[in-house]
């Protein structure tokens, strides 16, 4: 190295090698072949030592495969669609993509410098059109089949992000980004029928023989994803009854709809409960206060599966005969 070079100096020849693909890692097609793919950063626009221990551990588990001659795709891109860049673009008062691609260089000329081995030819970025075409395609092609539908459901609103929250995302009743207190709105929205695919989800968790089963996985984590596909067998029926809406017509059709795995014990039901948002709900709180605060007080509490766990029962009598 020529003693004369200064460190800025050394720095721009780094990358330009970078740039001009010194640093590709060359296919060879007779080699067994390794996917090792990191999780694609956020385009926050600055990398912090969470980025480096992250991507560092996925380098050294590329390089160790390759010094044992396997032939290893690890590329790199940026997780750069969605609420984020676009919350951010509402408070700095410029648009999404400008701020996202900027972002995206920022944290680029911080990565490169770090020697991990990625393939950067094979960059890509959620938020370029090229690429989120193809989520289109596979959305279209579901919706197409029937394993996308659109229907109301209630949900959890986070009424700072103006978006909608999952189980996990709602903490103490709080949203786990903006913390403002979570809505139950009733809203609607496309969903995946995964429950067509119940047996071969439980199979993967549950048979070592199965393609897709979690090996090494912890016992936990497997126990979570069974109760996240939420197979359960049992009956669907209604109960019928005469409540009818403002509008003269009977709340769904006369029918209050209820699902239990002990089908031999509906002769010695003595009451139905529905959830807050239920349209029977409703109904009866119209000049009910204490049905009214209570609807009120199960918009804001908590959704995960261990605050529902703790939670203790409550409800309030409708007035609704049977």
């Amino acid at each position: 190295m020529n003693p004369d070079f200064k460190p800025d100096e050394i720095e721009r020849a780094a990358q330009a090698a970078w740039a001009a693909d010194a640093y590709r890692v060359r296919e060879d097609s007779s080699k067994p072949k390794f996917y090792a793919c990191s999780m694609l950063p956020y385009p926050s626009g600055k990398l912090h030592m969470g980025h480096v221990r992250n991507y560092t551990i996925n380098d050294m588990l590329a390089r160790q495969l390759r010094m044992k001659g396997m032939n290893v795709l690890m590329p790199m891109g940026w997780d750069a669609f969605g609420l984020p860049a676009e919350n951010a673009a509402i408070d700095k008062k410029v648009a999404p993509a400008t701020w996202t691609r900027d972002n995206i260089a920022e944290m680029k000329a911080q990565m490169q410098p770090l020697g991990l081995a990625f393939d950067w030819s094979r960059e890509i970025s959620t938020c370029d059109p090229t690429y989120y075409k193809w989520n289109q395609w596979f959305f279209l092609k579901m919706l197409e089949k029937g394993i996308a539908y659109r229907k109301t459901q209630v949900v959890n609103w986070d009424p700072v992000d103006q978006t909608v929250l999952a189980n996990e995302q709602v903490e103490n009743g709080r949203g786990w980004r903006s913390g403002a207190l979570v809505e139950k709105r009733e809203i609607p929205g496309y969903y995946l029928a995964i429950t067509q695919y119940a047996e071969e989800l439980l199979a993967n968790v549950a048979d070592p023989a199965a393609p897709g089963h979690l090996h090494g996985w912890p016992e936990r984590v497997r126990l979570m994803q069974e109760h996240w596909i939420g197979k359960s067998e049992g009956v669907r029926f209604a109960f019928p009854h005469q409540v009818r809406g403002s509008d003269g017509l009977l709340i769904g059709d006369g029918k209050l709809w209820v699902f239990t795995t002990r089908a031999d014990t509906i002769m010695g039901v003595t009451f139905c409960a529905v959830a807050p948002e239920h349209p029977l709900a409703l109904h009866a709180a119209h000049g009910n206060p204490a049905i009214t605060a209570f609807i009120a007080e199960c918009r804001h509490t908590g959704t995960s599966e261990a605050e529902l766990a703790a939670q203790e029962k409550k409800g309030v009598p409708t007035g609704i005969p049977r």
